[in-house]
């Protein structure tokens, strides 16, 4: 009996009777199974899917739910095998280049064989792509480490996009390298008839050279061209496995639009200096008609704002039809009674890097200045501005509910223009970029209070 007296002491004391305790336990049941109800249903860490797969644990022959679905597995996997080949193949497109510098080029300027001048004409600036590729290479293995230290074994945080746009300088080099090509092999053909030592010194170079994988002087030339053409078949592998939440995914996009651009381009001067090769490979990508952004407009443009090509970003770029309405007419009457004419336009905003002194960081730093460029369609083969660019932080962007395909753009103390695109959800698109950045960098918010709405005829207003 005493036993059972103490056991009703500890309970009273404890002060759970028996009941509640019941309650209580069942309670914790049900907290329990709710948990493992919310842990069978949830989301995928990439796209919030809620079917996971279960894992088990072989060590510990536990079962537990995977925090990505099938889907986002395989595509982490694929980003990271498209990121490594990047890397890995730049790696290789450099080891060629020190190739052509040690095995052709030193040995060559050392025995005399050729007058400088000769070798800089077949050899072209390739020191400038040795340069240039070893400092690319040095950032992206760094990133590539960095991420492994820190346990991302999927390589997420690494963005070769950011970093390509880093390096973006690297197009004009391949561009005077392409542009050289025909020449340099030309002068080559030529120099190897003429000059028995040099031709005794390539034959032996490609059959006793061990570096060389028994390829001659002119494949390794072509190294340059075909790591540029292959530059937008790398990235679109990139961006097809990388989600459009993740923040490389827009500078994925803007890398490869800069180097596809540079492309057309250089074929563009390969024709009209009446050679016959283009570059061709990249071209796999136009079956989905993509926009050719022609780089001759986006040149005209750095050149008009007078910024670094590694700290501009185009954000935006295509054609608007722009009308500029007499004082509030527009307002009054809608945009059917407005001329409109059609433009090229170019949103630029110009990034400071936050390390100045080396490419460090690959962050971008803030937005320092927004402008837009109003470029008029070709006359006689070339591109002419239409006035200079307009200056965001000095801007007013609005649009009316009573006009919603078209939106305004008032310059403080002078001009307003009306805009729209053919197509309105892309007007739209046009509007809240533009208007982003005329909010970030408005002056005249000190000013007005952030009250630009004083300068705009209001809706309401209207007759």
């Amino acid at each position: 009996g005493t036993r059972t007296k103490s056991a009703d002491v500890e309970r009273a004391d404890s002060g759970i009777g028996q009941m509640p305790a019941r309650k209580w336990r069942n309670r914790a049941s049900e907290t329990l199974s709710s948990l493992q109800a919310w842990e069978a249903h949830r989301p995928c860490t990439d796209c919030g899917e809620r079917d996971l797969p279960v894992e088990t644990d072989v060590q510990n022959c536990n079962q537990r739910r995977a925090d990505l679905c099938e889907k986002c597995r395989k595509r982490r996997t694929e980003r990271k095998e498209s990121v490594l080949e990047f890397v890995n193949t730049e790696a290789s497109y450099g080891e060629d280049l020190r190739i052509i510098k040690e095995e052709f080029y030193l040995p060559m300027q050392a025995a005399g064989l050729l007058s400088q001048e000769q070798l800089q004409g077949i050899f072209s600036n390739i020191q400038e792509l040795i340069d240039l590729n070893e400092n690319f290479l040095e950032i992206l293995q760094e990133e590539i480490d960095q991420a492994f230290d820190q346990g991302d074994n999927d390589l997420m945080t690494v963005c070769i996009g950011e970093i390509f746009l880093e390096f973006v300088n690297m197009l004009p080099a391949f561009q005077t390298y392409c542009l050289q090509q025909s020449s340099s092999v030309n002068m080559l053909n030529a120099l190897e008839k003429e000059k028995e030592l040099l031709r005794i010194f390539l034959n032996v170079s490609q059959n006793d050279n061990t570096a060389l994988r028994r390829m001659n002087l002119r494949s390794f030339l072509m190294a340059p061209l075909q790591r540029v053409t292959k530059y937008p078949l790398l990235l679109s592998r990139i961006i097809k496995a990388t989600t459009e939440y993740h923040p490389d995914h827009s500078s994925l996009r803007e890398a490869k639009s800069r180097i596809e651009s540079h492309l057309e381009h250089i074929n563009m001067k390969t024709k009209q200096e009446g050679n016959t090769w283009t570059l061709r490979s990249f071209r796999q990508d136009s079956k989905k008609k993509r926009e050719v952004i022609n780089i001759e407009m986006r040149e005209t443009a750095l050149k008009t704002v007078g910024w670094l090509r590694e700290e501009t970003r185009f954000v935006m770029e295509g054609s608007l039809q722009l009308a500029q309405p007499p004082d509030g007419q527009w307002v009054k009457k809608g945009s059917k009674t407005l001329k409109f004419q059609n433009m090229q336009v170019l949103l630029l905003v110009n990034i400071k890097r936050v390390s100045e002194s080396s490419l460090e960081s690959a962050e971008p730093g803030p937005v320092k200045d927004a402008v837009l460029v109003l470029i008029r369609d070709k006359n006689n083969g070339k591109f002419h501005l239409l006035r200079e660019p307009l200056r965001l932080s000095n801007c007013i962007v609005s649009s009316d509910p009573d006009c919603d395909d078209t939106f305004e753009l008032i310059e403080i103390r002078r001009e307003a223009f009306v805009f729209r695109d053919s197509d309105r959800a892309r007007t739209h698109h046009w509007f809240r970029q533009i208007r982003r950045y005329s909010r970030e960098l408005g002056s005249w918010k000190k000013r007005r209070n952030a009250l630009p709405n004083i300068m705009i005829s209001t809706p309401h207003t209207r007759p």
